[in-house]
């Protein structure tokens, strides 16, 4: 009986870590075919025969990446938009979820403004309304349009809010007794223990921000201005046509860089950045989204 417990405990095992790595192989896939693209020839590219290995081997795509200067702004304009934005969240997040921690009885009120805050999670005021307020304040064409309107992510606040919930009274009590004030309490207590939950909003605001394409598009319209997200979604739209095109060394670089191995270099070196950010945050993850999700 024992025995047969054993075999079975083993054979769901194997099931999990094969289940586990046939997931992991499909989302690492892609990634492969991207990176053979980027350092394959133009007309191994254009070919479609290249699948997870490059075919005649060459490094034109990124020499072409290094002699574009729109790539780099568009990169340096996400950078500020990453440290800008994720401080915006950060602060927004932990200013809104320390009062809501609170019973009703410690802060007056806190049930009504976490149904506010549940609203406007679940209901979106639109598109349109959004764009017509972001341009009456004039932010148009400005970093301010891509961070200020989402500066609360309220899914982050609720996360960080049941983690601050799950901490013992007795720590705020202690406090209190000592003669700290809640601002006090909140940097020196709260946010010293909150480091998994703190990583894990951080990583979502950070991953968030770089990604997301759609607020370029509608709120920048000057293309130097693009983030790096909404640059390289423009790239499918941008394929040159070779009959248009006069000047010979123009011609000669579309040549030997294709457009889908230039777009396969630049959205790899886009992934960099996240690629080094997420080893430093992993191990907080799931303990920050487990501890962040038991208490409503």
């Amino acid at each position: 009986m024992v025995e047969s417990k054993k075999l079975s405990s083993r054979i769901v095992e194997r099931l999990i870590y094969f289940t586990v790595a046939f997931f992991s192989l499909l989302c690492l896939l892609p990634l492969l075919n991207t990176l053979a693209l980027s350092f394959s020839s133009s007309t191994m590219a254009a070919s479609g025969t290249v699948s997870f290995w490059p075919k005649q081997f060459t490094l034109a795509a990124y020499k072409a990446i290094v002699d574009e200067g729109q790539f780099f702004r568009s990169f340096a304009i996400s950078v500020e938009r990453v440290i800008l934005g994720g401080s915006i969240n950060f602060v927004m997040m932990v200013l809104a979820a320390f009062p809501l921690s609170h019973t009703e009885k410690a802060f007056k009120g806190r049930n009504a403004y976490m149904y506010v805050l549940i609203f406007t999670m679940l209901f979106h005021g639109g598109l349109i309304p959004t764009y017509i307020v972001v341009n009456k304040v004039g932010l148009m064409n400005s970093i301010w349009a891509l961070v200020l309107p989402g500066a609360v992510p309220v899914w982050n606040c609720i996360l960080l809010m049941n983690f601050f919930r799950s901490l013992p009274d007795e720590l705020e009590e202690a406090a209190y007794i000592d003669g700290a004030v809640p601002v006090q309490i909140l940097i020196r207590i709260y946010l010293p223990v909150s480091l998994p939950s703190l990583a894990t909003v951080i990583l979502f605001s950070v991953v968030g921000h770089w990604n997301e394409f759609f607020s370029g598009l509608i709120y920048i319209n000057y293309n130097k201005n693009y983030p790096l997200a909404t640059y390289i979604s423009t790239l499918v739209d941008s394929v040159k046509d070779l009959n248009m095109i006069t000047d010979p060394e123009e011609i000669e670089r579309i040549m030997k860089v294709s457009e889908r191995n230039m777009s396969s270099a630049k959205i790899f070196v886009s992934l960099i950045p996240i690629l080094c950010v997420y080893p430093f945050l992993q191990r907080y993850f799931v303990k920050g989204i487990v501890m962040g999700s038991v208490k409503g």
